[in-house]
């Protein structure tokens, strides 16, 4: 899974926010006079692309923590405003912008690749503003993806500190937090008052993952906490470049410290007391948790399997999918099953494969000298694979990408391993995040499927190549797209079996289907629990006799798609229109197709709707027939 953190829409339900930037001249869209000669292609391509860039940075202005995923300082001591006057006045930004364009510019006269760029931006704002329908229906506080759990990974992992104005800009943030926390409670209590409540597990996991947050110094005795410790580590290097010397590193420790015993402290504590409270009207757990029982519930779901798969597909549709998905991905395995030599039905070997938890051939050791070995082969995995890479790929991202454990403030045992993009310009590695707390739930044999997935050829490569390209608008870089990016992720797991040295091992092999069953699955549990009344218990059990997950996998799993309805869907449909696509151009091209061209096409455009995706490669398929 990839947790692209786009801070436009920063995962934890709200919109980011920030202060309506200074109006920008309109456009002069006077008509030309009859005398003056027509504007050309290439003129009208300048024009509106420049317009985009305009455009991108007047968005970029709304959100300072977006300004610094992207790697850029200004506002970096400022964290977005989450309130739903925020959001109502980006969302107004968002709707003129379009207007804008739609008046300004001639769609019949653009360019096929400015035709996606303007579809693309349509496309985003017709989102958003159907989406404002729905703003209360999303859980603001989960264990998933709440802004509990986002503030000090985004101050630990994205706020650089190269100056001593950085650091007193991460002193800012610290305070600055608090009043986000206060801003984003605000949304979900009126979301309560609707009657939208989170699972007691959700709850808990906050409750959790907060108090993880404010334990340690300043907050407690004992170590430092995460967000102090990392402060220290970046002022004693302060120190250490001799940009600061002690006594100013002192003062600014203390200042953090301060900040940390403050508001930012008082604003954690009344999110635990939020999510204690509201518990008690949680759902119950033994009955069905879907959308569907949420006000505008059915209605809210449909908009979620649209923005999420990028298509119309129904509800009952994908789960069909996913029904025979599960039975064609069940015949593979079976094939595996039988030639290591097992005796016993699919369902046998999957308990064998969950039961073997002290077998180091299936498992390492649950020590640290285990998550030292998982880090080190997963290392290894991609820097092998990186080698093949010219024989598929014309373009090659420049980025590094490094393999880390998740922190320990939001580390789950069991939870799905995800990617963090570095920056444009390099100065920040994309990272490989895995959480590592409970070995048994890392199987070896899906040790290289995550790795191709997260990594390379996978989202890494996807998102870095996004990022580095020229001659594409900037937002289409930075763009996301759930089924495109989660799409391309899959199938690169599948693409990895075609390169030498891969999946060298049966139960590797075997690991790679269990990845593909796990989101063929997911068609099913989603959809199950979302739109025909599935219990979480229903669902687990539907994991465990379809899959070789252990328990601890499947419920952490189930419950990921109770909180974030329809975006579990995504990925088996992406995949699957990438194969489509590929299988189209395999056959129309022949002797002509070449993958290279194939996958910088679908790679070379940034993250884009399947239906945008789809002609843009028709596009590719008839310049290679008329070459």
């Amino acid at each position: 899974m990839r947790t692209s953190v786009s801070a436009l829409a920063l995962a934890f339900v709200l919109s980011a926010c920030a202060t309506q930037p200074p109006p920008v001249a309109a456009l002069d869209v006077t008509p030309t006079v009859a005398e003056a000669p027509a504007e050309t292609q290439e003129e009208m391509s300048a024009r509106l692309n420049a317009w985009f860039e305009t455009k991108y940075e007047e968005q970029l202005q709304f959100s300072p923590i977006q300004l610094s995923f992207i790697g850029r300082k200004d506002k970096n001591d400022q964290i977005d405003c989450l309130t739903l006057a925020c959001q109502d006045e980006q969302l107004a930004w968002q709707v003129a912008s379009t207007e804008e364009m739609v008046d300004s510019f001639d769609y019949e006269a653009l360019s096929d690749e400015d035709k996606v760029s303007y579809d693309f931006w349509k496309y985003q704002s017709d989102q958003a503003a159907e989406g404002a329908a729905f703003r209360y229906n999303g859980f603001v506080f989960d264990q998933m993806n709440g802004i509990q759990n986002f503030l000090p990974t985004f101050l630990i992992s994205f706020h650089a500190v190269d100056t001593p104005e950085d650091a007193s800009a991460y002193v800012s943030r610290i305070k600055e937090s608090g009043r986000a926390l206060r801003e984003a409670l605000d949304v979900a209590k009126e979301s309560a008052d609707r009657g939208v409540h989170a699972p007691k597990f959700a709850y808990e996991g906050v409750i959790d993952q907060s108090q993880k947050v404010i334990t340690g110094a300043p907050f407690t005795d004992g170590e430092d906490s995460a967000i102090l410790a990392d402060f220290k580590t970046d002022v004693q290097a302060l120190v250490d470049g001799e940009s600061i010397d002690e006594v100013a590193a002192n003062v600014l420790i203390a200042e953090a410290e301060e900040a940390l015993k403050g508001d930012f402290l008082a604003a954690y504590k009344e999110v635990i007391a939020f999510a204690t409270e509201d518990m008690a009207n949680s759902p119950d757990s033994t009955q069905p948790v879907g959308a569907f029982l949420q006000p505008d519930g059915e209605a809210y779901y449909n908009y979620r399997l649209k923005t999420q798969t990028t298509t119309n597909m129904t509800a009952d549709e994908i789960h069909t999918l996913g029904l025979s998905e599960v039975a064609r991905l069940h015949v593979e395995m079976e094939k595996i099953k039988d030639s290591v030599g097992f005796e016993g039905t699919l369902q046998e070997f999957f308990t064998m494969l969950r039961d073997s938890k002290s077998d180091e051939r299936f498992y390492y050791p649950n020590t640290d000298e285990g998550r030292l070995a998982y880090i080190a082969d997963a290392t290894a995995a991609i820097d092998r694979i990186k080698a093949e890479l010219p024989e598929y790929f014309g373009i090659l991202p420049k980025a590094d990408l490094v393999v880390k454990r998740v922190e320990a403030f939001r580390e789950q045992d069991g939870a799905a391993q995800h990617y963090f993009p570095g920056t444009p310009d390099g100065s920040r590695p994309g990272t490989y995040y895995a959480h590592l707390s409970d070995m048994t739930a890392m199987p070896k044999r899906e040790l290289e499927v995550i790795a191709y997935h997260e990594g390379i050829p996978g989202h890494h490569m996807q998102i870095s190549i996004a990022q580095e390209m020229e001659g594409i608008p900037q937002f289409r870089a930075q763009a996301g797209s759930t089924a495109y990016q989660e799409g391309w992720g899959l199938y690169a797991e599948w693409l990895a079996k075609e390169m030498p040295g891969t999946y060298a091992d049966p139960y590797s092999d075997f690991g790679r289907l269990g990845s593909e069953i796990w989101r063929a699955i997911r068609l099913v549990v989603d959809t199950g629990i979302h739109s025909k009344g599935w219990t979480e218990e229903q669902a687990v059990q539907y994991f465990l006799a379809n899959a070789a997950v252990t328990e601890a996998q499947a419920r952490s799993e189930i419950q990921r798609y109770i909180v974030m309805p329809g975006q579990a869907t995504a990925y088996k449909i992406g995949m699957i229109k990438i194969q489509e696509l590929r299988a189209k151009a395999e056959a129309e091209l022949g002797d002509k197709f070449d993958i290279r061209g194939f996958h910088d096409t679908v790679l070379g455009g940034g993250a884009m709707p399947l239906e945008i995706l789809e002609r843009r490669v028709d596009t590719w398929i008839d310049a290679q027939k008329a070459a």
